[in-house]
């Protein structure tokens, strides 16, 4: 737990010696290109799937007889030839791979760093010690002075895979970030209905066991990728692992269980470990956490008309 703190302590001490420092220099333009390239990277891959999408209406249209789609007329032939020339798009090409940021997850396992807002509480304290042990592969840091960007420097120049930052407002635990390294996505979660282990009545012991995830009714675009920015957060399990994470949905209210279970003869008994919230998301940017002028690629509106109708999730 203490190597993040010394890496972040040690990049503070040299802080006013970076911006000169060749090596830093070299950093910095390294940082730049892989961004560039990334970006680059998501536009053609975006820009594949919507010649795709367009493709494969074109071709729903031909083959049930239907009038062309008045968006695609003008179009409409380059597109037919094209597909002539390539065949009529398979599943794998109708559909790249948007979730770039993930493409290398299941080679490695996860590295978190956790931390905290500024001067945190003994209540966030306590829950940031219990969410540690929740996340395998944690380490956790104190926040002390240090700010986002440094923090950021730090687990891409120690090899994180993500960042998660625990918030409160007076003492409760009200929000929970989840910042992919090393370009993305950034996750931003309201926390409700906070539970400690302590408070649990007959909360069993903590397994360090990697878990098996229960992941239910994550079924829109929107859920997809945020199952898929929680779930990288944990590690493959062996298959005889006894300790599960469940992540449920309900009107876009992500209930958070931690149970481990016991087989005796015919009969399975699940007991709850805990800690146990509720997770209402609000917004994802592509950047990381540090980075403000980065496009949103989902926010929460909660003040429209057909708010109360909507389900993101």
């Amino acid at each position: 737990d203490e190597a993040p703190a010394a890496g972040a302590a040690r990049l503070a001490a040299t802080e006013q010696d970076l911006p000169t420092h060749p090596a830093f220099a070299t950093m910095l333009r390294k940082q730049a290109r892989m961004r560039r390239e990334y970006m680059q990277k998501r536009a053609a891959d975006a820009k594949e799937a919507s010649t795709a999408d367009r493709k494969r209406k074109l071709r729903t249209a031909v083959d049930e007889g239907r009038t062309v789609p008045t968006e695609l007329r003008g179009e409409a032939d380059a597109l037919l030839a094209e597909m002539e020339l390539n065949g009529a798009p398979g599943p794998s090409s109708s559909t790249p791979d948007l979730d770039s940021e993930y493409a290398s997850a299941g080679v490695a396992d996860p590295r978190i760093l956790l931390t905290t807002s500024h001067d945190p509480s003994s209540r966030l304290v306590q829950f940031l010690k219990e969410m540690k042990l929740v996340f395998p592969n944690t380490s956790r840091m104190n926040r002390g002075g240090h700010t986002v960007k440094q923090i950021v420097e730090t687990c891409r120049a120690d090899g994180f895979t993500d960042l998660v930052v625990l918030q409160e407002h007076r003492g409760v635990p009200d929000g929970l970030v989840v910042s992919h390294m090393p370009h993305g996505p950034t996750a931003y979660f309201g926390l409700a209905n906070v539970t400690m282990r302590h408070d649990i009545e007959g909360a069993t012991n903590m397994s360090e066991a990697y878990p098996h995830l229960v992941i239910d009714n994550l079924t829109s675009k929107v859920g997809a990728r945020v199952a898929t920015i929680l779930k990288h957060l944990f590690p493959v399990p062996k298959p005889d692992s006894k300790r599960v994470v469940s992540l449920v949905n309900r009107a876009d209210l992500l209930s958070f269980r931690h149970h481990v279970y016991a087989k005796e003869k015919a009969d399975v008994h699940l007991y709850e470990v805990g800690p146990r919230f509720d997770l209402r998301l609000y917004q994802i940017k592509l950047g990381t956490i540090d980075q403000e002028e980065v496009e949103n690629e989902w926010v929460l509106r909660p003040y429209m008309n057909t708010a109360s109708k909507r389900r993101a999730l």
